[in-house]
């Protein structure tokens, strides 16, 4: 079990095997596990890169303090993170709730990041905030995963339900056999309310280091204008959509490709 103790927490991380274009960090989304497989470091750039991820603060085996937690506190927590395994300046992927955390990571720590990718996020503010699923903690278990699905791919209306019934119960079914660890519940809270606090609409120009932007075209959780709004606001960027929803990295292959290509550069 790989734990690193910083000032404010143990952080529980993982690391694949080495590989030719040195190390990336990748932070996770929303209730992120490690102990949930597959997951990041089983994917396509385990086979270039070597990727370090971790469960953010209130989720998986890192510590779960009881008061409330910050965007920045988020960021701190990355950079601690890279200052104890002593990572040199490194290409960064954040994904979703990750993808909040890693502009927040950049705009505080400009040295600490040589490329960002941010996948499916929002800057929140006047660019406009993922979708509020802290609201969501008010449905019951069965109802809240029905309304995940539907917001993660926006084609999936009630239309297309009452045609492909079987298929929406396979969906479903398929959805709840992702998560084999649930988020404890506290430090899963905390994270959705620090998460509807984000906001760095107003300091996007402060992120200097090239950045790729990629978005679904059917994402209900990262709508495509919140992620037109990041390329409007961050210099040096490119903005790219793909076939699918808030999983189109999962959707469309052409995506991880993209990204080990560019990275690669």
């Amino acid at each position: 079990m790989s734990l690193i103790e910083t000032k404010e927490l143990s952080i529980y991380y993982e690391r694949s095997p080495k590989r030719e274009h040195g190390p990336m960090l990748y932070i996770g989304g929303t209730g992120g596990d490690l102990r949930n497989k597959p997951n990041q470091l089983d994917s396509p750039l385990k086979d270039y890169f070597e990727i370090i991820s971790y469960d953010q603060r209130g989720l998986g085996q890192t510590s779960k303090p009881k008061e409330a937690y910050t965007m920045k506190q988020y960021a701190d927590d990355a950079a601690d993170l890279m200052d104890k395994l002593r990572l040199p300046a490194l290409p960064v992927m954040g994904v979703s709730f990750g993808g909040m955390v890693a502009q927040e990571l950049a705009i505080r720590y400009p040295d600490k990041i040589s490329k960002l990718v941010l996948a499916c996020t929002s800057s929140g503010g006047k660019g406009g905030s993922s979708y509020p699923l802290h609201e969501l903690q008010e449905q019951n278990e069965e109802k809240r995963l029905e309304t995940n699905i539907k917001i993660n791919d926006l084609r999936i209306s009630e239309n297309w339900i009452k045609e492909n019934a079987d298929d929406w119960k396979k969906l479903k079914e398929l959805s709840a056999k992702r998560i084999q660890h649930t988020p404890q519940q506290d430090g899963f809270v905390n994270q959705l309310m620090a998460r509807k606090d984000h906001d760095t609409s107003d300091r996007l120009s402060l992120i200097k280091v090239p950045v790729l932007l990629q978005g679904g075209k059917y994402d209900g959780i990262a709508p495509p204008k919140n992620m037109k709004f990041l390329s409007d606001n961050i210099q040096s960027s490119t903005l790219k959509f793909y076939e699918g929803g808030h999983l189109f990295l999962i959707q469309d292959k052409k995506a991880f490709q993209d990204i080990i290509s560019w990275l690669k550069k």
